[in-house]
């Protein structure tokens, strides 16, 4: 079914709003905050009715956000986030109070959107230049949050930020978590360039909270910026001091952590309430970060999809494998940077297994075997289809050793997805 064949909106299950945003994903992503601004408009959200929270970066941002909320949340503040990519449904994408929004939600809100959508892309001079994907998820995210009355959202950039969807919320507090070589098609071909794009959504007066260890060319930027903007800047530290309590795993999401807590006290305006902490720190989990189903062998599932995201999480698997056998079941996909991804996992890795996940811009899963031999590694595996090459890999690690799933976020949902599903999980 596609858009134009769509019931009318009003008759959506929330399965039939699921299949609308995923062919609306093959209409492109097109910079630029005029269609949201007049889709919020449409909606009465020209003026958004509560104080948002608003997360850019290169890497950590889903991580930081749910942490954020989580914060918010046991701060007793109804809290909103909005996070992406998702791993089976776009509703993951749309939380309040920790719990994906409910499925007749999620359609009575689509189809909402989809209806202004509607009228926005009749006003349009372009017929081309239609309401995207992430700006409808994004506008539909808003809207339930106003529709809930919620006391703050916590919001995720989509991709960059001056040009983002998200940028036209306008938030009192912003995060910048890291910045990396990432997207430099749409971003720009530095660090620089591309740490500009992400401050650009920095507004006068606001507090930025920028992650530890953040690149010295981004974080003088991130310091003229503030100066520029009259906001105030603070940088967080490695650890908030709940790394023993914190149910995440991965040294990097102790550093995530720090962090949400940074921003969260930002927001409130005060010191936290260290049990709220506690109690945050013990309940936040982040679908597919670090994320470990226990058998044997143990699997390790980690949606970590560039050279940032892998270094954070090779950094993080010694403590985790405490001597154990690593087998690595792995897809990348063509824009990203495979031979620095690569290199770190051949570090770790005693055996490859080199499958494709369903994206067609999916590298083959022989010309990942091919670059990893040329990185030394140990062993390869070619096994195209993702679920036997998990198969593969669960054999050869054997009942001591971990299973690790990285590369891609498609791998992810490719593996945890019931094979009878019709609906693909999507960025």
């Amino acid at each position: 079914m596609n858009d134009r064949q769509a019931k009318p909106p009003a008759a959506w299950t929330s399965d039939e709003a699921e299949r609308f945003l995923l062919a609306r994903e093959h209409f492109g992503m097109r910079f630029g905050l005029d269609r949201i601004r007049r889709l919020l408009n449409v909606l009465d959200l020209s003026t958004i009715p509560f104080p948002t929270v608003h997360i850019v970066g290169t890497n950590g941002k889903s991580s930081t956000t749910r942490m954020i909320a989580a914060l918010l949340e046991r701060h007793g503040l109804r809290t909103g986030c909005f996070t992406s990519p998702h791993l089976l449904s776009y509703r993951e994408r749309i939380r309040i109070g920790e719990r994906d929004i409910a499925p007749e939600r999620f359609a009575v809100q689509v189809a909402r959107t989809v209806h202004a959508a509607d009228l926005v892309d009749r006003s349009q001079a372009d017929a081309a230049d239609r309401v995207t994907q992430f700006e409808l998820l994004t506008a539909a995210a808003l809207s339930e949050f106003a529709t809930e009355a919620v006391d703050v959202a916590v919001i995720e950039a989509g991709l960059g930020g001056r040009y983002d969807a998200t940028n036209a919320i306008g938030s009192g507090v912003v995060v910048l978590t890291n910045v990396g070589l990432e997207h430099t098609r749409y971003l720009g071909p530095t660090v620089g360039h591309i740490a500009r794009e992400k401050l650009a959504v920095v507004r006068p007066g606001a507090t930025l909270i920028v992650g530890p260890g953040l690149d010295p060319v981004a974080l003088e930027l991130a310091e003229q910026t503030a100066a520029e903007q009259g906001a105030t800047l603070i940088q967080a530290g490695d650890d908030a001091g709940a790394g023993p309590l914190l149910r995440a795993l991965g040294a990097y999401q102790r550093r995530n952590f720090a962090v949400a807590c940074e921003a969260a006290r930002a927001s409130l305006g005060g010191e936290l309430d260290p049990q709220a902490v506690r109690d945050a720190a013990r309940t936040v989990t982040v679908p597919g970060r670090f994320e470990v189903r226990d058998g044997e062998p143990a699997l390790l599932l980690d949606g970590a999809h560039n050279a940032g995201g892998v270094d954070a999480l090779c950094d993080s698997l010694p403590e985790f494998l405490r001597g154990r056998d690593l087998v690595t079941v792995v897809s990348i996909l063509d824009d990203k940077d495979a031979t620095t991804m690569l290199a770190r996992l051949v570090e770790l890795s005693g055996t490859l297994v080199c499958t494709a996940c369903a994206s067609p811009r999916a590298l083959p899963a022989a010309t990942l075997a091919s670059l990893a031999a040329q990185l030394g590694a140990r062993a390869t595996v070619v096994e195209p289809d993702p679920r036997a090459a998990l198969e593969s890999a669960t054999q050869i690690a054997g009942k001591d050793g971990v299973v690790l799933a990285t590369g891609s976020i498609y791998l992810l949902a490719d593996l945890l997805r019931d094979p009878r599903a019709t609906i693909a999980s999507a960025f």
